[in-house]
């Protein structure tokens, strides 16, 4: 199968993994033209499932380092099934929220509080379960992030959209996405050798088959979250599958190019994971946040009319993101 060999590559797969991470949400604003997030979601699901599928047949079955990926399923233990599962659940539960707050608050509101929330605890929790990287200059990155998100709160809070504040369900759907999304990575590193991909433990995972296992825990439950979602909509009427199958197949295409490029990135950051740590792959993938951002700011205008002192705010809360990120990635040097 294929590894990262350096940690310059590592950081390079990040930064695509960020770029990833960051821009999938524009399919579903896109979608959202005529669908409502709830569809769009399962086309989104399958996509990284799809994905899944196609790394591990080709990347994850070539070359004669590690083991193949038809292999390695077949030798997985018990407890690292359920280790990648479980975070396949995790993670679903979080971005179906952060969907929901996509939907109600855009991108520009929902990804910095969201996903930003999860980085700054997510380096938390995987550094503490996988130390690697010097914690000083990791954490003081971390800390200018977490400035940043303050600063993206503040700014969201006096943005007037309809002559109404930006909607305070969508900034607690965020928050709560961003608490639960902290904590889907640990559970998918755990599930692999991160110290050996050339030689995994018996009963461990290869990162293809470990991604492999944690979006079949996407799409399974899947059926319970998003169901219960159409069911009980956060806004508006509910839906049903019945209008799922009639969506038109560019329709349904847009959701699964977002789940292409999220499971991109996702792949790409667990294979950076063996060579930068998990708490720095993990990090610098969740700088999605200002790519999120940017996208919202500039493309989709989320916070056109906000006035001098939200753009001041927004100055401020790119350039501690940025000054965050690099920290990270210096971090992993030392």
């Amino acid at each position: 199968m294929y590894i990262i060999s350096s940690y310059s590559i590592a950081v390079f797969f990040t930064i695509i993994t960020m770029l990833c991470w960051g821009s999938w949400g524009n399919t579903q604003k896109l979608a959202a033209k005529t669908w409502r997030f709830e569809l769009f979601y399962w086309d989104y699901v399958i996509g990284i499932l799809i994905l899944s599928v196609l790394f591990g047949l080709t990347l994850g079955s070539t070359g004669d380092q590690g083991r193949g990926f038809v292999e390695d399923l077949g030798q997985l233990s018990s407890s690292t099934i359920w280790s990648a599962i479980i975070g396949g659940v995790i993670f679903n539960a979080s971005n179906i929220l952060l969907s929901a707050s996509i939907s109600i608050a855009g991108m520009a509101v929902a990804f910095p509080l969201g996903v930003g929330i999860a980085l700054v605890l997510g380096v938390i929790v995987n550094y503490v379960s996988a130390p690697k990287g010097d914690p000083v200059m990791l954490f003081i990155g971390v800390a200018l992030i977490m400035i940043a998100i303050i600063l993206n709160g503040i700014a969201s809070g006096k943005m007037t959209k309809d002559g109404k504040k930006s909607s305070s369900k969508g900034i607690w759907l965020a928050l709560i996405a961003g608490v639960l999304m902290s904590f889907f990575y640990r559970f998918v590193a755990a599930a692999m050798d991160v110290n050996s991909f050339e030689a995994p433990l018996a009963g461990l995972a290869t990162p293809y088959t470990a991604f492999f296992i944690f979006a079949i825990g996407i799409f399974i439950s899947n059926f319970l979250f998003n169901t219960i979602i159409m069911k009980r909509p956060f806004v508006g009427q509910p839906v049903t599958y019945n209008e799922y199958f009639k969506g038109s197949f560019s329709t349904h295409l847009v959701g699964v190019i977002g789940g292409l490029i999220w499971g991109l990135g996702m792949i790409l950051s667990i294979l950076s994971a063996g060579k930068a740590g998990t708490a720095i792959s993990y990090g610098l993938g969740q700088g999605a946040t200002m790519v999120a951002a940017l996208w919202g700011v500039f493309i989709w205008k989320e916070f056109k009319g906000g006035g001098r002192s939200v753009n001041m705010l927004l100055f401020l809360m790119f350039l501690l993101f940025i000054s965050g990120l690099v920290l990270i990635i210096l971090s992993g040097g030392n």
